[in-house]
């Protein structure tokens, strides 16, 4: 079975991956979503991750009360600074709910109802593996959203 350490590896890789896109694209070019119906921006995306983590792995893994507006989280746009300092707190207690979880025990808290997620009772593991999930898959989404808004930055449309 993956350690603690081994899962962190590959989950921080996406996080940090997310971050370095959104450091790169800006202020400006970051909270902007390219010109695709229903596209989200880079801000909002790595801002959503940022919300799966506190809410899955804060909440639900650890027991935390988490406040979480998932619907603006994938709105979500401003400096970017703040953001990513955002990221280093998240991380912070990341590390630490990954690392104090039992994988093979129920979680602390469930998911509301309301809550997208696996539609099944998890334990601690499978609720950290969700979170894994969400993070690889954004990542590579805003891979290619950056490509996209460069594509479009090159052809002029997007305002200077």
């Amino acid at each position: 079975m993956i350690t603690a350490d081994e899962y962190l590896y590959f989950a921080e890789r996406a996080v940090d991956g997310m971050a370095a896109i959104v450091a790169d694209l800006g202020d400006d070019l970051a909270s902007r979503p390219p010109r695709l119906e229903g596209a989200n921006s880079p801000f909002g995306l790595l801002t959503h991750c940022l919300g799966v983590i506190e809410a899955w792995a804060g909440s639900f893994v650890a027991g935390r009360a988490v406040e979480r507006d998932r619907d603006a989280e994938f709105q979500a746009t401003g400096p970017v600074a703040p953001l990513l300092a955002r990221v280093t707190t998240v991380t912070a207690a990341f590390r630490a709910d990954v690392r104090a979880a039992d994988p093979s025990a129920p979680l602390r808290m469930q998911p509301p109802g309301r809550f997208q997620g696996p539609d099944r009772l998890l334990t601690q593991g499978a609720a950290l593996q969700h979170v894994y999930e969400e993070l690889a898959q954004h990542h590579g989404q805003m891979e290619l959203i950056r490509d996209v808004l460069r594509a479009e930055e090159r052809a002029g449309q997007v305002p200077a």
